[in-house]
């Protein structure tokens, strides 16, 4: 992919190309914000309820919460450090490791993935405005979105602007919330007795925690590219896992209060409920902000997905970095997630939340695949320019991350659990999903058997007309 010296304007030209280090700005401290704004909205307070809806009780939900958190986490954070080390966004990255063409297999699910995503993002907006005010659920979607692609059509300056703000508000109402839940909002009796455990629900909460982390694998390092490379690994690593850890933890912790409780209520009308038990009214400041923190969250799927569509396009055809393309990649993603959202049957989130797991399936090879060449195959080196050559260093196709993959991936179907499909070991476990936990090995060990005589140096000796940076 070419690219043009690009001056800072007020729409980002960049997409998938190379950020020359002269256009280099931020301050790593800014990976926090990023990431806890993006955890703490209202998608992720419906996952913290997920144990108490399954019959656990607060105490072992908030352990699993915070169990499964910091392992999706671990690995997503990883991911941070290499946007500044590489100036490139999560997914053109994938090249290296699957091939010029071979990366497509990642990139068409991860385009699925934003897609849906944002289409459940939209869903839940309207569901919430109805719930507050009463509104259409259409001209809600619809007002909802132009937001969110408004944001995203601005690019990576007004996104990380944006977060800094949303994150300080939030955590002012999340510690009105923690600290009147804790004094003012009595729950029902064993809802903090340990010897309450049951195995099940403590899995199924755990791991829904742990995979909903994990999936902000596919577009960490779109939000830290502009970086300097000088912030190193361990920076960003940290202030990346902080903040969505924290994030992640705090507001999935509202939804399990609330959804213990008032079991019988929804989590967005359990959320309000306390809240006015808290302070009248408060309940409706907590959503109304925890809403922008959606509108946020659908901006950072609308811009990567846009990236990933101009990766695949690059694919076919050498593109150049323009505000044009920006601008029709964010056009295209954003009908197609409407078109999906306003056809959106009363099943929707039931068959959403199938489509989700396959989706998680389907990452968590590659997340392993991925981190493993950057850090311990190739170590951090790579030619800027081959990644956007299809007869380069790295080829069309690459069959050890191919193999790898699909290595991962088969390990992981007895482990299943979808109302689809459970795999015999899921079964046994009365449906409780570790297939994460069997996908992350699998496919790391795959890969470096595969790897063995890779060397990273060797990978860097391109002929000298492909050494200049893309």
């Amino acid at each position: 992919m070419s690219s043009q010296p690009v001056t800072r304007s007020r729409i980002e030209a960049h997409s998938i190309d190379f950020v020359p280090l002269a256009e280099r700005h931020g301050k790593v401290w800014h990976l926090w914000p990023v990431w806890f704004a993006g955890d703490a909205h209202l998608a992720t307070l419906a996952t913290g309820a997920l144990g108490i809806a399954m019959g656990l009780n607060l105490f072992w939900s908030l352990v699993a919460i915070v169990g499964g958190c910091a392992l999706g986490t671990f690995f997503m954070a990883f991911h941070a450090a290499q946007g500044p080390q590489l100036g490139l966004p999560q997914m053109i990255q994938s090249r290296p490791q699957f091939g010029y063409r071979g990366a497509l297999l990642v990139w068409v699910v991860a385009l699925i993935t934003y897609v849906g995503y944002n289409a459940f993002n939209q869903v839940l907006a309207a569901q919430t405005v109805q719930e507050l005010a009463g509104l259409p659920p259409r001209p809600t979607m619809a007002v909802f979105t132009i937001l969110a692609m408004g944001v995203a059509l601005i690019g990576y300056d007004l996104i990380h602007r944006a977060q800094r703000t949303l994150a300080f508000a939030l955590i002012a109402i999340l510690a009105v919330f923690t600290a009147g839940a804790a004094w003012l909002v009595p729950l029902p009796a064993g809802q903090f007795d340990p010897h309450r455990f049951v195995m099940i629900p403590f899995l199924l909460q755990f791991f829904a925690a742990a995979a909903y982390q994990l999936s902000w694998s596919i577009y960490v390092s779109d939000y830290s590219r502009y970086l300097p490379p000088e912030v190193g690994v361990r920076a960003a690593f940290w202030w990346t896992f902080g903040g969505a850890m924290l994030g992640g933890v705090w507001m999935m912790a509202v939804g399990a209060i609330a959804a213990a409780a008032l079991p019988q209520d929804g989590v967005i009308a359990a959320a309000r409920m306390v809240g006015d038990q808290i302070v009248p009214g408060f309940g409706m400041v907590l959503l109304v902000v925890a809403f922008a923190g959606l509108i946020t969250a659908t901006s950072l799927n609308f811009y990567g997905a846009s990236l990933t569509l101009l990766s695949i396009a690059d694919s076919f055809m050498t593109l150049r970095s323009t505000v044009r393309e920006r601008v029709v990649s964010l056009v295209i993603v954003t009908v197609l997630a409407s078109a999906l959202s306003f056809s959106a049957s009363k099943d929707f989130m039931h068959d959403y939340e199938l489509l989700l797991s396959v989706l998680l399936y389907i990452f968590t090879p590659w997340t392993a695949i991925n981190l493993v060449d950057f850090y311990i195959v190739r170590k951090g080196h790579y030619s800027i320019a081959a990644i956007f050559d299809p007869d380069g260093i790295y080829g069309r196709w690459n069959a050890r991350g191919l193999i790898a993959y699909l290595a991962g991936f088969l390990a992981m179907v007895p482990f299943f659990s979808t109302h689809v499909f459970t795999g015999p070991v899921a079964r046994a476990l009365g449906g409780a999903d570790i297939s994460m936990l069997i996908g992350l090995p699998v496919s790391a060990l795959a890969y470096l058997v595969l790897c063995r005589n890779v060397s990273a140096t060797q990978q860097m000796e391109v002929p000298q007309h492909k050494q200049s940076v893309c």
